[in-house]
């Protein structure tokens, strides 16, 4: 399951969310002493490539515990792709990130800048397989004296699918109950999944916007399964429970469609075998051992040719008679 960044971006513009996935998913030492009860959303106003303002990431400003204004910048970057040049991406919004802190703040010669948190969160079905840093794309050998002076950043990469599923259980968080679904789980697994959402919003009724971002979450993945490929209610749902009551029965629906037309193809396989067979006995009953290359033709033939065929074998003088077209026609 693949949803789109801007479902990303709206899912993780939520506190609750950004906090969960701190917790989590960063390294334990990284956030330790934040306080998220003050946390706030930066808009950032700077552009990526070609001019375009930038929209894809979503920038948290967290405050720590230590006092003073002393704060982490937490810099979410959502991929669907593997981008081989992600630091270099990383580098230059960290860079117009600390320009837009420089202007809006007004710091002066002797202030100090924020540190920066930058998070690279994967969705891809791929494994990630790109650098996570800069020193990984400068063609420098380890012992250059140039090291000293080249730009430097690294970012944090969170692979979804890389994440391993007892891990992601022992978590009692949206967070990891998303990458759950991203794993594009089974019907029954799915059905577990989405009590444990609707379990969750239960306990947390105040999450109201949430709830419908996950609602369209469950569809996302709804519309990965075959059961479903063609079920627009699965997406058009508007409501949890609606979605989840709609899973069992569509599956047995879909489930019963898939063994009758296994059945019907069964049958078809069994007809074309039988007359394929039936046709190899006459021709060698007529004319002895068939060539490789016959019975090749015979085994690749269609039930039509192969019935075509079987009238021709009593008057044929050869078996290239037998599949002459002009004969056959």
């Amino acid at each position: 399951m693949n949803p789109s960044d801007s479902l990303y971006h709206r899912l993780f513009s939520h506190p609750v969310m950004v906090e969960q996935f701190v917790r989590d998913f960063v390294p334990a030492a990284l956030a330790l002493g934040l306080d998220f009860s003050r946390m706030e959303r930066v808009n950032a106003k700077f552009h990526g490539r070609g001019g375009r303002r930038r929209e894809g990431d979503v920038i948290w400003r967290i405050p720590t515990e230590c006092g003073g204004d002393v704060y982490l910048y937490l810099m979410l970057e959502f991929q669907s792709q593997i981008d081989w040049w992600m630091p270099v991406r990383i580098q230059v919004y960290a860079g117009l990130l600390w320009q837009q802190i420089i202007d809006e703040m007004r710091l002066k010669p002797g202030d100090r800048l924020p540190p920066v948190l930058p998070v690279v969160l994967y969705n891809g079905d791929k494994a990630w397989n790109a650098p996570t840093g800069t020193a990984e794309l400068v063609a420098l050998p380890a012992d250059s004296a140039l090291w000293h002076w080249q730009p430097s950043i690294r970012d944090h990469l969170v692979d979804e699918k890389a994440l391993p599923g007892s891990d992601l259980e022992r978590h009692d968080s949206l967070v990891a109950l998303l990458f759950r679904l991203e794993a594009s789980p089974g019907p029954a697994e799915l059905i577990d999944l989405v009590d444990e959402i609707i379990g969750w919003f239960r306990q947390h009724p105040d999450y109201a916007t949430l709830k419908q971002l996950f609602t369209e979450i469950v569809g996302y993945a709804l519309s990965e399964q075959a059961a479903f490929a063609n079920e627009p209610a699965a997406l058009t749902a508007t409501d949890l429970l609606e979605m989840r009551n709609m899973v069992p029965e569509r599956f047995r629906k879909w489930a019963d469609e898939v063994r009758a037309q296994a059945i019907v193809e069964t049958r078809t396989q069994v007809r074309t075998q039988t007359l394929a067979n039936a046709l190899s006995r006459q021709l060698r009953h007529r004319f002895g051992e068939l060539p490789q290359s016959c019975t090749e033709r015979i085994h690749s033939a269609s039930d039509t040719e192969l019935e075509a065929w079987m009238d021709q074998v009593l008057d044929a003088a050869s078996i290239s008679d037998v599949f002459d077209d002009k004969r056959v026609n």
